[in-house]
């Protein structure tokens, strides 16, 4: 990758320079593939992971026709990306509160058709009131690691990647809580959540999913080492089921 992507020998020492002091690949080059894409990554934006792959397989999966998605926490947007690549008619929104993965989620969404929406905010909180009800797919690859386990992770990922988009509170699932409480409010009524989560956090993602009126299942992919839960809206019955459990 680094000789594809020097221009002259300079360049490329330069590039090798950085990326033995620790800088990671896709920072050095500019981009980062996924699912067949070339995701532009500026400094400071989280590297989108291999694993998100079964993330992708599953909104497609879900996504009627001409759907409506939101993607939260959305980074670089490569899951956006590629689900506007596959899709036809796809009406997109996609948020993150970093301004520099918001800038770079609009360059990598500036020739997406029909034209995406790009909005620098917190979760739900700067998207248009119309949407309310509406939302056929509704993804988020939400930080999720551990306040006291960041110091544990690989040096790229810890000393090059923004801690908004890592930490997940004292135990992960801070922001997933958060996107479960606030889904009913936009998903249309056969529409689904979808939110990246690891083997050990699943039983407390799909909790969060279901105190919030979502029926929920956990899913993983051993070739991908990916662990995802989604959900839907639950019945009038099922909600019932979980408040008595929660009672």
């Amino acid at each position: 990758m680094l000789l594809t992507a020097a221009t002259t020998q300079d360049d490329l020492e330069n590039m090798i320079r950085q990326r033995v002091q620790g800088i990671p690949l896709e920072l050095i080059v500019g981009w980062a593939e996924f699912a067949g894409l070339r995701i532009g990554i500026e400094p400071g934006v989280f590297v989108p992971r291999q694993r998100t792959r079964l993330l992708l397989r599953h909104a497609l999966r879900l996504a009627p026709a001409q759907p409506v998605i939101v993607e939260l926490c959305c980074g670089s947007a490569a899951v956006s990306l590629a689900l506007a690549s596959i899709l036809e008619g796809v009406e997109l929104y996609v948020t993150d509160i970093d301004p520099a993965a918001v800038r770079c989620a609009r360059q990598n969404l500036i020739d997406v058709t029909p034209p995406a929406s790009v909005f620098e905010g917190d979760l739900y909180d700067p998207l248009p009131s119309s949407l309310a009800g509406r939302v056929d797919v509704l993804l988020a690859n939400a930080p999720y690691v551990p306040t006291d386990s960041i110091a544990l992770m690989a040096p790229e990922a810890r000393l090059y990647e923004p801690l908004v988009a890592l930490d997940g509170g004292t135990d992960g699932l801070d922001v997933h809580r958060r996107i479960a409480a606030g889904a009913t409010h936009w998903l249309a009524p056969h529409g689904h959540l979808l939110v990246e989560t690891s083997r050990n956090q699943a039983a407390g993602s799909l909790t969060a999913f279901e105190r919030y009126g979502l029926t929920a299942q956990v899913v993983s992919s051993d070739e991908l080492d990916a662990t995802i839960v989604i959900g839907r809206l639950a019945t009038a019955h099922q909600q019932q089921n979980v408040a008595c459990r929660d009672h």
